[in-house]
């Protein structure tokens, strides 16, 4: 059997059961009358369903990093331009270094100083113990050497902490990179004077931002009649315009669970990681996204257009020759996942339309698979939706207006 090849896109899916019936209205003219057959007869039996969901997006980075600096001065050097490879530890910038240098220097004149006056106290306060032992000084007197040994050592102590600073700040002036990757936008240029607060949470002055192309990701939407078709790790492959007969493989990292609406059409974003080693794909790039989501034989399947609920059974069963009462009493009985899993078909027994429930499973949107209710030869009435069933015979009066007297 010939394997059926369906890709649709979303409009496609919502159109499709109008579209699919017009597949099964057969017009015929002859000279002395027009016929129109409304159903056509078809077999349950095993087809190929193959169902491949759209989907654009667009490429981001997986891993981006902004590159700030947390000193202040005159930039006197840039290591990148937009597009550059850095590996992680290389000097992006170098920030004028006069002034914490100075800072530097005095930070280690103060350490002596505070070390000799610590020293002095230390050696008082010894003295100051064997008077006071010896009731040579009075309680008060041995108190003050006490607080000034104690003033001194808290001294030294504030002195190296200032020094430890001093070289934190010497070294913000030689900005590194933090990781390896590709420079992809630079806010800064050389001679450029900042300033760069860094007593909040994100602070320092933005000199340019960096990704890793090696893996990136591609943003795309996918319609919530689709979503349930997806899974994490599945397989998708990607489409770009820049390279239109290469085929970019990647899989589903994240289904996000926030819809998105744009003019009434609901959308779920997908993540789709994608190895990118030859770092073709850049960021930005509209990627045209084909996720397969089935590629199966079935054992039993009927044609779409033959699916009926207990809304639309009336119409066609009235069209097909049914009594109301034949239909009213197979329609008493209720069945659980109604439009869901369970669908009515018209099976033909005697040449007659008998209603039955049958449960189905994937579908291609041209086929589905019967999972029970039916057996493999037997036939079912497919037949046209209400709507195009009007339209047809508008059709029919028209051509009948035509004809000559």
């Amino acid at each position: 059997m010939e394997k059926l090849n369906l890709t649709l896109s979303t409009k496609m899916k919502k159109n499709f059961i109008l579209s699919l019936s017009a597949l099964f209205l057969i017009v015929s003219c002859g000279d002395n009358n027009e016929e129109f057959d409304l159903f056509t007869i078809e077999r349950a039996e095993s087809r190929y369903l193959e169902l491949i969901i759209d989907a654009s997006g667009s490429v981001e980075a997986i891993s981006s990093i902004e590159i700030k600096s947390k000193a202040s001065g005159e930039i006197l050097y840039l290591g990148a331009e937009v597009g550059d490879k850095v590996n992680k530890g290389d000097v992006l910038a170098r920030i004028d270094q006069r002034t914490p240098s100075n800072i530097l220097s005095q930070a280690e004149a103060d350490i002596g100083v505070s070390k000799v006056k610590l020293s002095n106290a230390t050696a008082q306060l010894e003295r100051g113990k064997k008077l006071h032992s010896g009731k040579s000084i009075s309680d008060k007197a041995f108190e003050d050497i006490q607080e000034l040994h104690s003033f001194a050592k808290a001294q030294l102590v504030r002195a190296e902490v200032y020094l430890e600073n001093a070289k934190i700040a010497l070294e913000d002036t030689l900005v590194r990179s933090p990781v390896s990757g590709k420079v992809i936008t630079r806010q800064a240029e050389v001679g450029t004077v900042i300033t760069s607060p860094t007593a909040t949470v994100g602070g320092g002055t933005l000199l340019m931002r960096m990704a890793d192309l090696n893996k990136v990701r591609v943003r795309a939407f996918v319609d919530e009649v689709d979503i349930g078709n997806l899974s994490l790790g599945q397989e998708v492959s990607l489409k770009v315009s820049a390279y239109k007969d290469k085929e970019f493989l990647g899989y589903i990292s994240k289904i996000e669970p926030l819809a998105r609406v744009n003019q009434n059409v609901t959308t779920f974003p997908i993540l789709i990681d994608i190895d990118n080693k030859e770092e073709l794909l850049l960021l930005g790039m509209t990627a045209e996204v084909k996720i397969k989501v089935i590629d199966a034989k079935a054992h039993l399947t009927v044609p779409s257009g033959a699916l009926r609920t207990r809304k639309n059974l009336n119409f066609v069963g009235t069209l097909l020759g049914m009594t109301d009462d034949s239909i009213d009493n197979f329609l008493e009985e209720r069945q659980e996942n109604e439009g869901f899993t369970k669908f009515i078909v018209l099976k033909r027994v005697n040449n007659k339309p008998v209603p039955i429930w049958i449960e189905i499973g994937n579908t291609d949107y041209n086929n589905v698979e019967v999972v029970s209710g039916l057996k493999n030869g037997e036939e079912i009435y497919v037949v046209p939706s209400d709507g195009l069933i009007k339209n047809q015979d508008e059709f029919k009066e028209r051509i009948r207006g035509r004809r000559p007297f």
